[in-house]
């Protein structure tokens, strides 16, 4: 059974100019000789933590995190303004480039898998190989699934108390509602929304884990900000066209892969990873059991540390 590598700390972090306000937070941790891999938060605007380098052999991988526009370190934290999906896939090359890297491994999940394969349907020529957990293919169903009708039938307390957040509580258009609410002008109304979507957000991820606050929780002018970046991205389709990620994988055949999905995934359902294993055939296809969306526990810890340590034998 594979465990996280030990801890360590970055060698080197810097804020990434971009040509805009955004400034991207960038670490390098690990072997500086190593295979590069780029580390590719969910959300949006959730952000990395120390924990994530500990995916990878610190011997064997130059390790990058980065914090997308608006999230974590990243300054200004919360900005929308040009903060799209391909503003993120560019403020990779322009990573890449800085720090000299030829080809790198891409690791992401959730979200992250989303940038993974649009920044490889891109940039195909710079990737070495990928590791894709949880996967999430920003399409319409996906959508609907977490913000219409699928997971409010697992769970319908947190989803009606979510519906209910909303003035008009329209569940046939819910999204544009939450968009509505958390960029109108009433801040009451705001707290509300943000309370019950990151509610909402905790229980489909955590499942029979979530727990309830003892107490009410004080909604911080940051946890606005992320609910807002969340639903912007949203509203926004993700600025990609439908089935895209699907639709343009042809490119993507030669590159090693490894798809780990969980079975009781309900923030993205195990269709996701099974249409995605069928688009790329030549990938590692992992379903875990037990496992659900979160990147946890023993046998989700075992999958992804495994895949990290043969992806070294693949490219070496």
């Amino acid at each position: 059974m594979k465990t996280l590598y030990p801890q360590i700390e970055p060698f080197h972090h810097f804020l990434l100019q971009t040509d805009s306000k955004h400034s991207v937070y960038v670490e390098q941790s690990g072997n500086p000789q190593g295979i590069p891999v780029i580390f590719l938060h969910g959300g949006p605007c959730s952000g990395t933590k120390p924990h994530h380098r500990y995916f990878f052999n610190p011997e064997k991988y130059h390790i990058i995190l980065m914090d997308q526009r608006g999230c974590g370190q990243s300054l200004p934290f919360g900005e929308i303004e040009n903060n799209t999906t391909q503003d993120l896939i560019d403020d990779m090359e322009r990573i890449r480039k800085q720090l000299h890297i030829k080809q790198w491994v891409l690791y992401g999940g959730s979200w992250g898998s989303t940038l993974t394969l649009l920044y490889a349907q891109q940039h195909t020529e710079n990737v070495l190989g990928m590791v894709i957990r949880g996967v999430f293919l920003a399409r319409q169903q996906d959508l609907d699934w977490f913000a219409k009708d699928g997971a409010g039938r697992i769970y319908p307390e947190k989803w009606q108390q979510l519906v209910a957040s909303v003035i008009d509580g329209n569940t046939a258009d819910l999204i544009p509602c939450l968009y509505d609410a958390m960029f109108g002008k009433d801040e009451d109304i705001k707290k509300r929304v943000a309370k019950a979507w990151m509610n909402w957000g905790g229980q489909v991820a955590l499942r029979q884990e979530y727990q309830d606050a003892d107490e009410p929780e004080h909604v911080t002018e940051k946890m606005l900000q992320q609910v807002q970046m969340e639903i912007h991205y949203a509203q926004n389709k993700y600025f990609i066209s439908e089935n895209q990620i699907l639709k343009s994988c042809e490119s993507l055949q030669d590159i090693p892969t490894t798809i780990v999905h969980g079975r009781n995934d309900l923030v993205c359902p195990m269709e996701s990873g099974l249409s995605l294993s069928k688009a790329m055939p030549n990938a590692e296809f992992i379903v875990l059991p037990n496992a659900g969306h979160i990147a946890s526990g023993e046998e989700m810890i075992d999958a992804l540390v495994g895949a990290t340590d043969r992806m070294t034998h693949s490219i070496e």
